[in-house]
C-alpha cells in the first residue's frame, strides 16, 4: 500500500486509458481513425491544462506498444514528466510489463497496480486487468484460466485494502467488467460485494464506442469508460 500524501492534500482525481504510446516504434495510430493523428500531443495539451502536481491520474492499461521494458521506458518517461501522480494498471497490449516490484521502484510519480492498492484521500484504489466476458462464443479453456486468475487478483487487491482498514473503493480494470451495461459477471458480483463506488475501464475503441454508454450506474456501482478516444484524449475528472 502507498499513500502519496496526507489526507486532504489532494485536489482532483482524473482518469484516462489506452494511451497507446510508441515513441520508439513506427506505430502511427491514425490507421485506427483520423482522430488518432498526433494523439500524444492532444493528450499532453489537455493534461497540462487541467492537471496539477497535487492531482492523481488513473491510467487503466494499454500504455505502450513496446514489447519490452527497454522500449516501454521511453513511453513511461513521457508519462512521468506530465503533472500529477499516476497510478497505472495493465492492459492487454502491455507486453513490456514485467516484475511489479521492479516497476514500482522505477519512478517517483508513477505507481503500478497489481495485487496491491494505493490511496487517494480515504479511498483505496484497487484493480486488475480483467479479461473477456465468459459469454463470448470463442471463450475457451485458456480464457477460463486467465479469467480465474484475474478474479483472484481483484480479490487480492481489494482484500489488501480491507486488511489495512479501508472501506471505500475505486477500482480500475482494463477490460470492461461486463459484456454490456445490462449484464452481470463474476467481476460485477465482487464489486457489489465489496461496495465499490466507482469503476473505470478502457479497451473499447472505434465502432464499439457507438453503442456503449460510458457512464452507467448499476446496483450501486458507477462504471466509467475512459478510453482516450472516447474521452477525446482529455483526462476525465472522476472525483
Amino acid at each position: 500500500m502507498t499513500q502519496y500524501k496526507k489526507e486532504g492534500e489532494f485536489l482532483g482525481l482524473y482518469a484516462i486509458s489506452d494511451l497507446h504510446l510508441a515513441f520508439k516504434l513506427n506505430k502511427p495510430m491514425d490507421v485506427f481513425g483520423a482522430e488518432w493523428l498526433n494523439h500524444d500531443k492532444k493528450i499532453k495539451r489537455n493534461w497540462i491544462q487541467k492537471i496539477t502536481e497535487n492531482d492523481t491520474v488513473l491510467i487503466a492499461g494499454d500504455i505502450s506498444w513496446s514489447m519490452d521494458i527497454e522500449g516501454g521506458e521511453e513511453d513511461l518517461n513521457w508519462i512521468e514528466e506530465l503533472p500529477g501522480r499516476k497510478i497505472i494498471g495493465k492492459g492487454n497490449h502491455d507486453y513490456w510489463w514485467k516484475s511489479i516490484t521492479k516497476l514500482n521502484q522505477m519512478y517517483d510519480n508513477i505507481s503500478f497496480l497489481q495485487n496491491n492498492f494505493f490511496v487517494y484521500e480515504d479511498y483505496a484504489i484497487c484493480g486488475t486487468r480483467g479479461w473477456i466476458d465468459k459469454s463470448f462464443d470463442n471463450f475457451d479453456e485458456h480464457d477460463k484460466k486467465i479469467y480465474r486468475r484475474e478474479i483472484m487478483r481483484l480479490k487480492l487487491s481489494l482484500d489488501s485494502a480491507v486488511n489495512e482498514g479501508y472501506s471505500k473503493f475505486i477500482v480500475m480494470f482494463h477490460y470492461p467488467p461486463f459484456k454490456d451495461e445490462k449484464s452481470d459477471s463474476e467481476f460485477t458480483q465482487i464489486l457489489e460485494d465489496y461496495n465499490v463506488s466507482k469503476v473505470i475501464y478502457g479497451h473499447l475503441h472505434g465502432p464499439a464506442l457507438k453503442s456503449v454508454n460510458g457512464n452507467v450506474i448499476k446496483n450501486g456501482v458507477q462504471y466509467i469508460l475512459t478510453s482516450c478516444d472516447y474521452l477525446k484524449f482529455d483526462p476525465l475528472k472522476i472525483q
